[in-house]
């Protein structure tokens, strides 16, 4: 080994300490928050549910122009109508996120009526609540063409031009499900693990890139029609969180660029007992958070 990789693994301990003492001493400072005032917010799924939530978070934040995407144009209209009100341009386009070409098309749209889109959200989902066994083939495939690929084709899309700009911010609404799945829920623990490396790399490959940030937020179940009739076990320790907290959270990590959110923030100790107890301590504690029934009185969306 020679002097300078010597050099660089004593270092490296070091650096990762003063990192480490940094990030505490900004936990209790103030944080210096985007201005959001010029910023083009596109949110995929933004007819309804935590998409709908955000669309209005980000116009009370002081967003220049909001565009929702989703399948339900009557959705979109409502919701677009809404934002309208609250004094923010806003625009909608019906778009399936798993159709790649649809992506591409409705992008180049985008860009030809309202301008360069400075922060994309990519929210659209689905889940079928369903054991391996008993899904259907085409509903596995539905989940892991919009929950994941359609981040590749939107984020494809748009990132280019963030890149030129100097100017961008790519959202990811993931889910804590990414990290600890539950039975009952393959497809969507599937898609949104897949999702979470998608994040984590695109993250990585943009450090060296100036102005351009990514942010993924990992909700614990949230109350939305969605997950309507999940049920947690211990429902006062475990409370779902509620949709209007996850896109003030969101929003707000986007104008402090920070790039990974647990929500709750006690979602932390579930990553740190991951990675240290045995698969046997894992499983007990799914038994009794109940996270092997929970999926048994499901809905989803009516």
């Amino acid at each position: 080994m020679d002097l300078k990789a010597l050099g660089c693994v004593v270092l490296l301990p070091i650096q990762i300490l003063y990192y480490i003492v940094k990030a505490t001493v900004c936990w209790f400072l103030p944080s210096r928050r985007r201005d959001l005032t010029g910023d083009v917010v596109l949110i995929t799924g933004g007819g309804r549910g935590i998409g709908r939530l955000l669309a209005k978070e980000f116009a009370v934040r002081g967003a220049k122009k909001l565009i929702l995407w989703g399948r339900t144009e009557k959705c979109l209209k409502e919701a677009c109508e809404e934002i309208a009100l609250m004094g923010t341009e806003c625009h909608y386009f019906v778009c399936d996120v798993a159709n790649r070409e649809e992506v591409y098309k409705q992008a180049k749209v985008v860009r030809e009526k309202v301008g360069d889109v400075t922060i994309l959200v990519n929210n659209a989902a689905v889940v079928h609540g369903k054991s391996l066994l008993n899904s259907d083939d085409d509903a596995l495939l539905k989940s892991q063409h919009i929950n994941t690929m359609g981040q590749f084709w939107t984020t494809k899309a748009f990132l280019p031009r963030m890149l030129e700009l100097q100017n961008g911010h790519i959202v990811c609404i993931n889910s804590i499900l990414s990290l600890s799945p539950i039975p009952g829920a393959i497809d969507y623990c599937t898609s949104k693990a897949s999702s979470l490396a998608f994040m984590e790399s695109l993250t990585l490959g943009l450090l060296d890139c100036p102005g351009v940030g990514c942010t993924t937020v990992l909700p614990f179940h949230t109350n939305t029609e969605m997950f309507q009739g999940m049920r947690v076990r211990f429902p006062q320790l475990f409370p779902p969180l509620k949709p209007e907290v996850v896109a003030q959270k969101t929003v707000d990590a986007v104008r402090t660029n920070t790039a990974f959110v647990y929500l709750p923030w006690s979602m932390h100790a579930l990553v740190i007992l991951k990675s240290m107890l045995p698969q046997s301590a894992l499983e007990e504690i799914h038994k009794f958070s109940g996270s092997y029934t929970c999926m048994n009185t499901f809905k989803g969306r009516t």
